[in-house]
């Protein structure tokens, strides 16, 4: 009988610790190329690379990590001046919702400026779901975004994400 609880105390303590071991390994970045901080779900990758945003050219920095299916991605740049940044916003928007071929189903407005949507599409065949937020201060632009399939987006891992993001 003590061998019998004596196992299974070892048992459930294995099983516990294998619980333990997270899919989302939560990390605090802070940017080295622009002013911000973020809670990446695991360790991030980065790229820069230059992009037109409707007339407006800058080098766009993207600092992006994957789990599950779900990218969880920060993009930052630095436009010629504030008016360019703003117009940028739209731009940026406007790509990320084509390329999954999405619908806004919210859309959200704010000073700033400050841009916040959800949007629903299919890529390859799969609904796929983004969750954005798009912001100008002064000369730089920002994108922060979760872009993933559908089924596979978790709410709570999501909202860690977004809310964590803030500027210095």
């Amino acid at each position: 009988m003590r061998f019998l609880l004596h196992s299974t105390a070892l048992l459930c303590l294995a099983l516990a610790l294998a619980a333990c071991s997270p899919t989302y390994n939560w990390r605090d970045y802070s940017s080295p190329d622009a002013p911000y901080r973020v809670m990446f779900p695991d360790k991030p990758a980065k790229h820069t690379r230059s992009v037109d945003l409707n007339g407006v050219h800058v080098n766009m920095t993207m600092t992006a990590a994957e789990v599950e299916g779900t990218m969880f991605a920060v993009g930052s740049a630095e436009t010629a001046d504030p008016a360019q940044a703003q117009a940028a916003l739209d731009a940026m928007k406007t790509a990320l919702v084509r390329n999954i071929g999405a619908t806004l189903s919210s859309e959200k407005r704010a000073a700033g400026p400050v841009i916040d949507i959800e949007a629903t599409g299919v890529q390859n065949g799969q609904p796929m779901r983004l969750v954005g937020h798009f912001e100008a201060r002064g000369k730089r632009i920002y994108q922060v975004v979760a872009l993933g399939r559908a089924r596979d987006m978790q709410a709570e891992q999501v909202d860690q994400f977004m809310s964590s993001f803030a500027l210095q």
